[in-house]
Order: C-alpha cells, then sequence, then structure tokens
C-alpha cells in the first residue's frame, strides 16, 4: 500500500469516528468502497451522467450520448456485479424529430434518469445545445429492459417539460421521485436561477394538463453576469428527510473540471433543503459529500442506486490519467449517525 493511500485511509478512518461511526462500522464502509471503485473494468468510459437501475439480477447504466459518437445516443451498459460492465449498445438511433424540430442544432441525448413504476421503465432524457436554456426533457418506454423478451420495445412519449430563452430555469438533468404519499415529481435544472420541481401525473409520469406549479430548492448566487454554477439534481427519500443531491461548478473540461457534490436535506419535499449546518441550498449552501483526487477530477452528476439496504453513488469523474476521460464511478454510501451521507472518492 502506498503512503499517499495509507494516509487517506487514515484521514478516512479519523473521519468516521468524527461523525459518529464505530471503528468496525466505518472499517467495513471503507473496504467496501475502495474494493468497488479500484475493481471497476469493462467498459467504463467514456461516461457522463450516469443513471442506473436493477432488473432482476442485471445491472442497467445509461448516460449521456452525442450523434457522432461511437457509442450512440443514451449508450446502455449492463452488468452483474457493479464491478464489470459491457457496453449494451444504445436507445435512439436518432434524435426524436419532435426534440429537433424543438431545439435547432440539438446534437445529443443529455443526462438520463430511470424510474420504473406502472409495469413500465420510465427514461427521461434531455436535448439542448451549450450555453442556452432553450431545452426540452423527453420520455421513453419500455415494459422491460431484457431485450430477448417479446414485450421489449421503446417508446416514445414525448415532451414533459421545455425552458425557452426567456425563462429563469433550464429544463435538463431530469430526476424522478416518488414521495412518501405516492405523489410523482420530477427535479430538474442546470444553472439559471437553480434547481426546481415539478409535479407529475402519476398515472404517466408526464405534466399533468393546466398545473404549472413549480417550486425551487436549490440555487447558487453568482457575481454579476457570472452563471450559478449548480445542476444534476438527485432526490432520494431515507428516515423521514428527503435528500437533495446537486453538482457545484463546472462539468466537461476534462481534468480541469471543478464538479463536486453537495447535499442538503427537508422533512417536506418541496423544501426548504438545508445543508448539516442548518444554512439554506437557496442560499447556494449545503453539505459536501465528494470531491475529486490526484487521479479522478471533478465528481458530479450523481444518482443513488437504492440496491437491498445498501445505497451506493454512481457518478462520473475525469481520469488525468487518461486524458482526462469521463470516466464511470460507483462508491458506496454509509451515513452517519444523525443522517448524512458519507462518500470517499
Amino acid at each position: 500500500m502506498s503512503m499517499h493511500r495509507r494516509d487517506l485511509l487514515r484521514a478516512s478512518a479519523l473521519m468516521g469516528a468524527a461523525l459518529g461511526f464505530s471503528g468496525k462500522a466505518w472499517s467495513a464502509a471503507r473496504d467496501a468502497e475502495w474494493v468497488l471503485n479500484d475493481r471497476l473494468i469493462g467498459d467504463i468510459s467514456p461516461v457522463h451522467d450516469p443513471c442506473i437501475i436493477k432488473q432482476g439480477d442485471t445491472y442497467h447504466l445509461f448516460c449521456t450520448g452525442q450523434a457522432q459518437d461511437p457509442t450512440g445516443l443514451l449508450p446502455w451498459r449492463t452488468s452483474k456485479d457493479l464491478i464489470t460492465w459491457t457496453l449494451h449498445g444504445r436507445v435512439f438511433e436518432t434524435i426524436p424529430k419532435w426534440a429537433q424540430d424543438a431545439v435547432p442544432g440539438t446534437r445529443g441525448t443529455w443526462a438520463p434518469d430511470i424510474a420504473y413504476f406502472n409495469g413500465r421503465y420510465h427514461l427521461y432524457y434531455s436535448c439542448s445545445t451549450f450555453g442556452s436554456n432553450r431545452s426540452v426533457i423527453g420520455l421513453v418506454t419500455n415494459k422491460t429492459l431484457d431485450r430477448g423478451s417479446k414485450d421489449f420495445k421503446w417508446e416514445d412519449r414525448g415532451l414533459v417539460v421545455e425552458s425557452q430563452r426567456g425563462d429563469d430555469f433550464n429544463a435538463i438533468d431530469a430526476n424522478h421521485l416518488i414521495d412518501r404519499d405516492g405523489n410523482h415529481w420530477l427535479s430538474l435544472g442546470s444553472f439559471w436561477s437553480g434547481i426546481k420541481l415539478l409535479p407529475l401525473d402519476p398515472a404517466t409520469g408526464q405534466r399533468t394538463p393546466n398545473d404549472t406549479r413549480k417550486y425551487s430548492l436549490a440555487s447558487r448566487p453568482a457575481p454579476e453576469k457570472a452563471p450559478g454554477a449548480i445542476e444534476a439534481p438527485f432526490m432520494i427519500e431515507r428516515g423521514g428527510y428527503y435528500y437533495l443531491f446537486t453538482s457545484f461548478d463546472y462539468c466537461c473540461r476534462g481534468a480541469s473540471s471543478s464538479y463536486y457534490i453537495v447535499v442538503g436535506r427537508s422533512r417536506d419535499v418541496t423544501g426548504p433543503y438545508v445543508g448539516r449546518d442548518g444554512k439554506s441550498q437557496l442560499d447556494g449552501y449545503g453539505t459536501v459529500v465528494l470531491q475529486g483526487n490526484r487521479r479522478f477530477r471533478g465528481p458530479g452528476h450523481q444518482a443513488v442506486l437504492r440496491d437491498g439496504d445498501t445505497d451506493y453513488l454512481v457518478y462520473h469523474a475525469y481520469d488525468a490519467e487518461h486524458d482526462g476521460r469521463p470516466t464511470l464511478r460507483i462508491s458506496r454510501i454509509e451515513w452517519t449517525a444523525d443522517g448524512w451521507p458519507v462518500v470517499q472518492a
């Protein structure tokens, strides 16, 4: 074991004690995290903006894709053990025409999110162009993720929500949540005025006609004429709280990316969300969950996989040893005694 890694592990143990873990519990969490991320192999790069779900004994992972990429639009990977990943194809051969018409110049399908309800897999995705908030979130559904099944067929459900250039939000980076009362929600947002939450129709996973409610959950106040660098919401419910994970700062710059992951929580799904120090996420605060290290820079655009009794943070980071390529990372989440997530890079 190198001196650098030994120092990191020692620091992790001290952090665990400070946060209320027993030595045994923190050691197990630390070992699980190191083993998982250190062992990831196969088709783990390029992976950008991953989302994940499990069907039967197979994990399915989808991510951002560009039309000109060899991996195509909404690349699809599978694994039996979360360790070895195989590229399984793509969802789209071409960007749906309605999205091309809505967002002229769009070249990719971005930032997917997948959920299972009403007997179908619901895969949300975004179409936009860099630096613009003329954006759309679309939806495709499938009864199964088993390509060998007679029921396998992706069906385009069209537009879910859009933003115009005059809006104060950006309709990308969707995340679906069913709250403890069975209500369906879509969080979304990238830069502009931050993260929003919209109610959905539980029957369809789309907007309810004439329901214009829109809640603000988090933002990043910024100097004049500078962007508020917050995006990629992901929400879960645990222990009576809703947790809102977001990515701060900048992605998409290879090894120079400054992304990092922040969390806040609320008793109410619509907020207010605060960090561990009680400061509001609407004021740009939150508790840091994960920052980069020497090799894997700019971790972000996270999803949470809930697999039995274990939670995992699934995200991308930029590999400084391989030209800053966006690479899949999966880290086990441990929870402190007072209910805050702890993750190692």
